[in-house]
């Protein structure tokens, strides 16, 4: 199993966080995006949008972090993380999708902005961003998890751009419950850290 990574990312740190998870051994084959390497000939052989992360599973390539969480678990047979049960696999996609949209364009497009002096506006995501978190904090004041009174993919999806997200300038202090949230994510076997996680303590 071959990961294509590009260390700062957190949607890269998904999958590496995953793997660690589930103790499965794989090849981490570096990108680097100021050389460009995402978009040369090879690379977009195997993703045509040159983002990264892409997982080659013996000629199984795949792209989109989130797909790929979904593909880790079911690979393992892991039906804590992945449920076999399709009302409870909807509950865990609506947070897939929430941290694929809500999380990216706040919390991520936040963060790059600041973190690698990206020449766009920072009111709009900043927004957006601090809407994300109340979403979170609204639902980790009753819940522990996200979704099935367990930690899912849903977790490992949502958690890095959440926990980055002070790197954008936004600070974690008023997010009790998310900070809660994260010393259980943490706390998990096999966890490990990436550059700005677990985030400082405020």
């Amino acid at each position: 199993m071959i990961l294509y990574d590009t260390g700062v990312s957190g949607n890269c740190y998904k999958i590496r966080l995953m793997l660690s998870l589930l103790g499965l051994d794989y090849e981490n084959v570096p990108i680097n995006l100021v050389a460009l390497e995402h978009k040369a000939p090879e690379f977009l052989a195997m993703n045509p949008l040159g983002k990264v992360p892409v997982l080659d599973d013996d000629g199984l390539i795949l792209r989109d972090s989130q797909a790929i969480l979904v593909y880790l678990a079911t690979k393992t047979n892991s039906t804590n993380w992945w449920p076999a049960d399709g009302t409870e696999q909807a509950d865990v996609v609506q947070w897939l999708s929430f941290a694929a949209n809500e999380m990216f364009n706040g919390c991520a497009i936040t963060r790059a902005i600041l973190k690698f002096n990206r020449p766009l506006e920072l009111e709009a995501p900043q927004k957006l961003a601090r809407a994300a978190l109340d979403v979170l904090e609204g639902h980790l004041t009753t819940h522990d998890w996200l979704a099935l009174n367990r930690s899912t993919i849903a977790d490992i999806a949502v958690y890095p751009y959440a926990g980055l997200i002070w790197e954008g300038n936004i600070s974690l202090a008023p997010y009790e419950a998310i900070r809660r949230w994260f010393s259980r994510i943490e706390s998990l076997p096999g966890y490990t850290p990436m550059e700005g996680l677990p985030a400082p303590a405020e």
